[in-house]
């Protein structure tokens, strides 16, 4: 009955994507033998298994899975470094930065074009190694967790399967992003303190030592675990419902203009609850960063709940952006 599941796990890294669930197939027909089980049938929407370079599972797939993740993490949280910059210095100094357009207004002001530029360096850095492992990983954990469950509880607990994956490769991905995470910080927020990697990370290493550039790890783990397992898990059950409920046709109808723009929309979508739930710990990593010998738990006291949400309208349009433009890849 579940023979088809193989095939989904094997051309096709996110199932919903690249494949259009035929949940609607599991029908009461009448039949003429009444112990005869309705099957699922799970229908290839968009790309035939002759159109991949390479088997599923292979080397040379996971070596793709983390060159994709590093050209979609990378080049995406590179291009909007001018918002991610406003973001951290509305969270770690509200009463300066009122608003996205205020902190830009205030940023131009004070450092000119070129200061909306701080921090790309560790951001690209530090988010191509985070994606590498993000995307990279994901397979791993997806083909091992989905042997250890087996074809049919793979397609039965599909969902739960992204999560773990999705998380447990977010785990490693963190401790990968954390040192340029950590500089950047620095970078954005503390005038004066440095304005290249190569000034800040010697500075860093000199004051506290190796410890500077893991302290964050923990929030990002807080941060970015929930944040991953909403991303995937909240995209591809979007794209599920929009070919079920929105769009008018099959997504082998669609023309590839079409679901691209499934896929924004779905992104977009994402992008919101990715905020929401990751915002808070978000904020304790920029002020962590910032200040030296301060705890996770320290900042979180002096925040409070209402300081973790400062600056959440920035993540609605930087979220978005970036779970849009990273899915493309998919």
């Amino acid at each position: 009955m579940y023979s088809s599941v193989a095939q989904l796990a094997r051309v096709n890294p996110f199932s919903a994507p690249h494949f259009q669930l035929g949940q609607d197939s599991v029908t009461s027909r009448k039949c003429t033998n009444p112990q005869a089980q309705p099957t699922r049938h799970l229908a290839a929407a968009a790309v035939q298994d002759d159109e991949y370079s390479c088997a599923y599972g292979s080397a040379k797939f996971f070596a793709l899975c983390g060159f994709g993740g590093i050209i979609s993490c990378g080049t995406t949280h590179t291009a909007v470094v001018p918002l991610d910059l406003v973001k951290c210095r509305i969270q770690v100094d509200p009463k300066k930065y009122k608003s996205i357009f205020n902190g830009f207004s205030v940023t131009l002001k004070e450092d000119g074009v070129r200061g909306l530029a701080k921090g790309w360096a560790p951001t690209f850095i530090g988010y191509s190694m985070q994606g590498l492992c993000k995307f990279g990983f994901y397979e791993v954990f997806k083909v091992l967790y989905s042997n250890l469950l087996g074809e049919e509880n793979t397609y039965l607990w599909r969902t739960s399967l992204y999560l773990a994956a999705s998380a447990s490769a977010e785990f490693f991905a963190d401790i990968a992003l954390a040192p340029m995470e950590a500089a950047k910080v620095r970078i954005q927020t503390q005038p004066g303190y440095a304005n290249t990697l190569r000034q800040a990370a010697p500075k860093m290493y000199a004051e506290e030592g190796i410890w500077a550039f893991y302290k964050g790890v923990a929030p990002l783990w807080m941060r970015q675990i929930p944040y991953t397992m909403m991303k995937f898990a909240c995209f591809e059950r979007t794209v599920e419902a929009l070919y079920k409920y929105v769009v008018p046709k099959p997504r082998s109808e669609c023309s590839k203009g079409e679901q691209l723009i499934v896929t924004f929309v779905a992104g977009y979508i994402a992008g919101v609850f990715c905020a929401i739930v990751s915002h808070p710990a978000d904020s304790v990593v920029s002020v962590l960063n910032k200040e030296k010998g301060s705890t996770a738990g320290e900042v979180l006291k002096k925040l409070g709940p209402k300081g973790t949400l400062e600056g959440i309208d920035c993540p609605y349009y930087y979220d978005w952006y970036l779970n849009c433009s990273s899915m493309v890849y998919l």
